[in-house]
């Protein structure tokens, strides 16, 4: 399977010709590794409502008649858009055949821009293939995020390390022995000032530490598990 990063916190996973698309955000992503209309889906998975997480969901999912899976109250809103949705809650697991997502607990907030929605924040785990990929969303630092590996060995966490809106990279190196994957990637730095950070001293931090293998993408950058 392969792990493409998009930029901030979007992401493509390809296996097997599908295509997850999650947190897609690209049209006024300065970090943008591609163009929102280039992109193909078979399925959206997003955490949150922020519109940095949900910015090209609705036009991705009209042009390739993608599946978007959110939060509940979210995905009535972008329901509303004319686009098909299915809104589990926390806790809950959506099987789409080619990949499933579990939604998991995020400390984070999660208004839509249009202000219609406050739903919930979440991480997600999704299985595609054989692998299992956990995306902690945009979080702090809290100690559930060791949970998910109980349900199952986590072969890659998607860990946020910018500060600011998120997590740091130095709460970023607890959260990847809570999370005890394989392996950690990067995300949700580097986009704009407040999130600037060393990515690089996080991977020297948590391999220093041995609680994973950290792969330090740059945008448009993919990653074979």
């Amino acid at each position: 399977m392969q792990i493409r990063w998009l930029g901030h916190a979007s992401f493509a996973l390809e296996h097997d010709g599908k295509t997850v698309l999650v947190d897609p955000w690209l049209t006024g992503n300065p970090k943008a590794a591609a163009a929102a209309d280039d992109l193909e889906a078979d399925a959206i998975f997003v955490t949150h409502a922020h519109v940095d997480h949900i910015g090209d969901v609705v036009p991705i999912a009209k042009r390739t008649g993608a599946t978007v899976v959110a939060i509940v109250e979210l995905a009535a809103e972008l329901a509303d858009e004319g686009i098909e949705t299915i809104g589990p809650n926390i806790g809950g697991t959506v099987d789409l055949g080619f990949a499933s997502v579990r939604y998991t607990p995020a400390w984070h907030t999660g208004t839509s821009p249009s202000g219609k929605t406050t739903a919930t924040p979440a991480g997600i785990v999704v299985e595609m293939g054989d692998k299992r990929i956990y995306f902690l969303g945009d979080t702090g630092l809290f100690s559930d995020l060791a949970l998910p590996k109980r349900r199952g060995h986590l072969d890659l966490a998607v860990i946020p390390i910018g500060g600011f809106y998120t997590m740091d990279r130095f709460d970023g190196v607890v959260a990847a022995e809570f999370v005890g994957a394989d392996q950690v990637v990067p995300s949700h730095y580097g986009t704009f000032p407040p999130i600037e950070t060393d990515a690089q001293a996080f991977k020297t931090d948590v391999e220093q530490a041995g609680f994973a293998q950290v792969i330090v993408l740059e945008p448009g950058q993919s990653h074979e598990l």
